[in-house]
């Protein structure tokens, strides 16, 4: 089964020689399109997921499929497999079934339009973009549901369909989408706007091959995809050896008892080609926290990864693809069997990141991140407003990011660089609740010779009933230090009702009732810290101190004793210093803030809540 294209011009496209002066300025023009379909959809887009923070992912590929420029890696050949029928001009494919396109996308609420691009009756290339939507139906609002066992629970699954056929919208199938979610309006506004981004994107890749030739176009993209392959070969053969190594990660817990769920990885090289091999990682969980995780999007986070690392001036695309090889077994939390639920994918996503920084790492030690990577937490809140309206937030939070060689790690960041904050008095004008706190809390990076960056604290107080959801991780393993660096702090939830009642929540949780004044502090994860805390320069220490990021107390984490006037006592310091050397030893790689079995015995004590049994397995 597999997509068929329709072309009325049997010319075939022809590899010629192109000068450096046109590959550059068609590159460029490229990259332009790929920010052109971002301003589209931000600014036609309804929803704050996508209009404020960007919860989206753009894509122009060659007319094989291949990502040339874009964020997120290419999916078509996945997708176009799953679809049998013919494309033509005028053609949108929607879909957002992950099993319907191998792991396109990797739960219900991304929503993909993909658009093949005609010029004179010939296919010559593809946009996509890709948006989560704010509502997929299912069992809770938001359609990320704890609880959900199989992917029927998590919402309507959109197998690829046209929504477009020849230029016509589909409008009964349309309605019959969304029909089928809470928030119609907001979905029916976002899918125009990833319809408007590539059809825009489609525009442009027209006019430069009007401008320039439907060859040079073609041959371009095959200059661009060569140019990161040999890259990519050199990186790789650099920083990836040809003896395995391994690494291992834990997803706190899946929501309902089950966890930690181990991630490991091993990486070794064969030749110019790089080896991550997922054997060993638990098998799949009884809840939604599954990750789909296509071998392409692994590539997608190794390239995306390395050469951010690297050099960023390199042109990330889908090149390099076949110089990785991933191996997922079957079965397990990164591949799970259908109809495995998958929703909550995000935990597992983040922490493809963390596994993927300390594996790479290991044979560089100077150029290794600590963790920080971690989750993409998310707080919903819905119901009625005084006015009987219906409401619904969805709302990803931010945490620390990991001390790194470059320096600290910034405070109160998104998982993803391309995701902005929803403003305050965008939530506050929108919803009913008040944000009375949001700031970063002291200490809960790690300290480091770079300090790993804070978490947030955000306090809202709600001014209606409803109901509230959360997921977020790193609630009980530590985000962990490296070269001497101190893990991170932990996660919580903490729901203060109005007659002053303590509720400590736990990280994933659903069907919470709030009432008005009830407030909630949403407190994420801190940074890991990079480097000997004990050779960060005491100044920096104070000025720390100064700012708010780190207290008083907090400042003998790096060995620095100030004095109520809050100067540094350099004699102090120095003799603080050398005997927590002297204690603390000569410093390893990695440090967890103990074994699993160890973090698991205080969790109680430390988080307020009691730690996870052994995850479940289904096979």
């Amino acid at each position: 089964m597999t997509a068929r294209i329709t072309e009325h011009n049997g010319t075939p496209l022809q590899r010629i020689p192109v000068d450096t002066v046109t590959v550059d300025i068609i590159e460029n023009a490229l990259r332009n399109v790929r920010v052109e379909m971002d301003a589209v959809l931000f600014r036609t887009a309804m929803s704050p997921g996508i209009r404020e923070q960007g919860d989206c992912f753009p894509m122009v590929a060659n007319r094989d499929g291949k990502m040339v420029v874009g964020q997120f890696g290419s999916f078509i050949h996945g997708l176009m497999e799953a679809y049998d029928g013919e494309l033509e001009e005028g053609d949108i494919i929607l879909t957002n079934d992950p099993y319907m396109c191998g792991a396109a996308v990797s739960h219900l609420p991304d929503w993909i339009v993909l658009v093949p691009i005609f010029k004179d009756r010939r296919h010559i290339a593809w946009s996509a973009m890709f948006g989560h939507m704010s509502d997929n139906g299912g069992m809770t609002p938001g359609s990320i549901p704890v609880q959900a066992t199989t992917i029927f629970q998590e919402g309507i699954r959109i197998p690829p369909t046209k929504l477009y056929r020849k230029g016509e919208l589909q409008s009964d199938i349309l309605e019959l989408i969304l029909h089928n979610v809470r928030t119609p309006q907001w979905n029916r506004f976002d899918l125009n706007a990833l319809v408007a981004a590539c059809n825009t994107a489609a525009r442009r890749c027209v006019e430069l091959a009007e401008r320039f030739g439907d060859d040079v176009f073609y041959s371009t993209m095959e200059l661009m995809l060569e140019r990161n392959h040999a890259a990519m070969k050199q990186i790789i053969e650099m920083i990836v050896p040809e003896e395995p190594r391994s690494f291992e990660d834990y997803v706190c817990d899946d929501g309902v008892g089950g966890g930690p769920y181990k991630i490991k990885c091993s990486l070794w090289r064969e030749g110019s080609r790089a080896v991550f091999d997922f054997a060993g990682t638990d098998p799949q969980a009884n809840s939604s926290i599954n990750f789909f995780l296509s071998e392409d999007m692994f590539r997608m986070f190794f390239g995306s990864f390395t050469i951010n690392l690297f050099d960023p001036q390199i042109l990330f695309n889908d090149g390099f693809y076949d110089l990785v090889d991933v191996r997922i077994p079957p079965g397990s939390l990164l591949k799970p069997n259908y109809p495995a639920a998958l929703s909550g994918r995000t935990h597992a996503l983040g922490r493809i990141f963390d596994v993927m920084g300390g594996l790479l790492g290991q044979g560089a030690p100077e150029a290794l991140n600590a963790a920080g990577f971690s989750d993409s937490p998310h707080l919903f809140y819905s119901g009625y407003d005084n006015s009987g309206e219906w409401f619904q937030l969805f709302q990803i939070g931010f945490g620390g990011i990991p001390g790194r060689p470059a320096g600290d790690g910034p405070d109160g960041h998104s998982l993803w660089p391309g995701f902005t904050n929803v403003p305050n008095e965008f939530v506050e004008a929108y919803f009913p609740l008040r944000i009375e706190r949001y700031e970063p809390i002291a200490d809960s990076g790690g300290a480091g010779l770079h300090r790993g960056g804070n978490g947030l604290s955000v306090a809202y107080r709600f001014l209606c009933d409803g109901t509230i959801a959360i997921h977020d991780e790193r609630w009980l393993t530590y985000p962990w230090g490296v070269n001497g660096g101190e893990p991170g702090q932990r996660s919580s939830k903490l729901l203060v009702r109005t007659d002053g009642s303590e509720h400590w929540l736990p990280s994933k949780c659903e069907g919470v009732e709030v009432k008005v004044g009830d407030i909630l502090y949403f407190n994420t994860w801190g940074g890991g810290g990079w480097g000997d805390p004990y050779r960060r320069d005491p100044e920096t220490v104070r000025l720390d101190v100064d700012r708010g990021l780190v207290t008083a107390a907090g400042a003998r984490r790096y060995g620095v004793v100030l004095n109520e006037d809050g100067s540094v006592d350099d004699d102090a310091t120095r003799t603080l210093r050398t005997q927590l050397a002297a204690q603390r030893g000569e410093p390893d790689m990695f440090n967890f803030g103990g074994s699993i079995e160890e973090i698991k015995a205080r969790a109680l004590e430390e988080t307020h809540l009691p730690p996870p049994q052994a995850p479940g397995s289904v096979n």
